[in-house]
């Protein structure tokens, strides 16, 4: 798994020392700039997992900084900890207002700073869908009970069927090859070769009737799942 990045957007050397030393010891890497305006373009190029942002910086200021990340949508989504020594409520609302995801002032300790970066860093991680039931439009899947409706009237699907049709709308939107699926769905099963994939895609298509094209076939890659029937026609 990659490394997740960190950057830190200080001008003070000892902090920035500080932050490399204990955040490269947590295994993340870690990468730093002195100014607001650095700071931007490193984001831009490097594309950080996180921004660790002092508010007090030379030229562009940590506030201006986050409101600039923030109205653009290519970093619009990447957490932000603000760093400061201002400890003032007009401050910590101000940064929070703006798209911090947390604030910390300094001085700080390491353990908290970290445990906060762990805590950003599981908040924004995708939920999982607890739920048995597995729906994409008017489509759904019961994943307990092995079941497949169509606007609540149940369709016969054979095991594979099912297992495939589960694995596509889980991941709705991913291109899988003959061999992903084969692997991803098959495993256990009995022996099959990949053109296998295409019989069972032809017999699932036919079951879904005027949502057939919610199976896409993207040539030359394999299959994906579209979560929309806006072109689907009668059968």
């Amino acid at each position: 798994m990659a490394k997740k990045i960190i950057l830190a957007i200080d001008d003070e050397k000892d902090i920035v020392k500080l932050l490399q030393y204990n955040l490269e010891r947590e295994g993340y890497q870690f990468l730093s700039a002195k100014s607001g305006e650095e700071g931007l373009d490193m984001t831009r190029s490097k594309r950080p997992d996180l921004i660790i942002l002092d508010l007090m910086l030379p030229g562009i200021d940590g506030l201006e900084v986050c409101k600039i990340l923030r109205s653009n949508k290519e970093t619009k989504n990447i957490p932000i900890l603000m760093l400061t020594a201002k400890s003032t409520e007009i401050d910590q609302i101000l940064g929070l207002e703006l798209g911090a995801s947390d604030y910390i002032s300094k001085p700080f300790s390491v353990k908290v700073l970290c445990a906060r970066i762990k805590n950003i860093f599981r908040s924004h991680e995708p939920k999982k869908d607890d739920s048995t039931v597995l729906r994409a439009g008017d489509l759904a899947l019961d994943r307990e009970k092995l079941i497949f409706s169509i606007k609540g009237k149940p369709v016969s699907l054979t095991k594979l069927e099912f297992k495939m049709l589960t694995h596509l709308i889980q991941n709705r939107g991913k291109v899988f090859s003959r061999d992903q699926l084969l692997s991803g769905v098959w495993d256990g099963e009995a022996f099959v070769v990949d053109r296998t994939v295409d019989v069972h895609v032809r017999s699932i298509r036919y079951k879904l009737g005027k949502y057939r094209d919610m199976i896409e076939t993207v040539r030359g890659s394999g299959y994906r799942f579209v979560d929309s029937d806006t072109d689907a026609q009668e059968v």
